[in-house]
């Protein structure tokens, strides 16, 4: 079957510039782009500090507007350069992206809220494929597809540790009573999960010994769960060694396609 070509003009150039690191262009409008994003998320912060926002409080607020007019071009290019607007604006990019730039906008009405233009350094994952450091895309989307083989295992795992906990809370509530701090069932099984994540922050304890041998079963029995989900999704990533390229749909965006594809996996668009 012939690989259907992206279409030629305007968009397909942007694309190339936009969306791709493998040309001159697409990887110099990336590094620009990290960097505005790491200045950007730098001004918020100075913002933050009084003495800055005192001295330096008119310069800061021009730049964090020049910044975010930046990225609602950006933006607003990113949706005009695909064939399938939405499907992009739907993605986890596409969302971040339009999360960068609300909170400046939402300052308008909401005072303090431009300080949440920090969620704008989940952007600098792009330094990714702008470095070409496959390897660590590739890794990423092993552990993704290993954490998503090895749900309904670990959905199986959490059922039982929730029981235990319920378990356990329930018994000490019965041994210590209100006397001990336990004065509740759900802060008694509060006290377990605290137990047996080994956390132990202290504010709830056993006194009597029939409580105190519980909970060293618990902690013991914590211990030996850690392991569990670890050897879970160890099993799984070996399964998954399918290198990856970082090539960009030129229709809805999707990355994340095995290096001999010639369709996008999310749309079906030739690449």
């Amino acid at each position: 079957m012939e690989i259907e070509k992206p279409e030629s003009g305007w968009r397909a150039h942007f694309h190339e510039v936009i969306f791709e690191a493998d040309t001159a262009a697409g990887r110099a409008f990336d590094v620009a782009l990290l960097w505005a994003i790491v200045l950007s998320v730098l001004t918020v912060m100075l913002e933050s500090v009084a003495d800055f926002r005192e001295s330096y409080g008119t310069a800061l607020t021009i730049l964090e507007w020049f910044f975010t007019i930046l990225f609602t071009v950006e933006y607003a290019f990113r949706l005009a350069s695909v064939k399938r607007p939405l499907s992009y604006a739907k993605s986890f990019f596409g969302v971040v992206d339009l999360l960068a730039i609300l909170p400046t906008y939402l300052s308008l009405l909401l005072a303090g809220a431009q300080t949440l233009v920090v969620i704008r350094t989940l952007r600098l994952i792009r330094i990714f494929r702008v470095l070409k450091l496959a390897q660590y895309v590739v890794e990423g989307r092993v552990l993704l597809l290993a954490l998503k083989a090895s749900r309904p295992k670990i959905t199986v795992f959490l059922t039982g540790v929730l029981s235990l906990v319920t378990i356990f809370g329930t018994l000490m509530y019965l041994v210590e009573g209100d006397a001990n701090g336990f004065t509740s069932i759900p802060r008694s099984i509060y006290w377990a999960v605290v137990t047996m994540t080994t956390v132990g922050y202290g504010d709830v304890t056993p006194q009597t010994p029939l409580g105190q041998f519980l909970s060293s079963g618990l902690m013991i029995l914590g211990y030996g769960m850690i392991a569990v989900p670890t050897g879970i999704v160890s099993v799984e990533i070996a399964k998954t060694t399918n290198a990856i390229t970082t090539q960009a749909c030129p229709s809805c965006s999707g990355e994340g396609h095995d290096i001999d594809a010639g369709f996008c996996k999310f749309c079906g668009h030739g690449l």
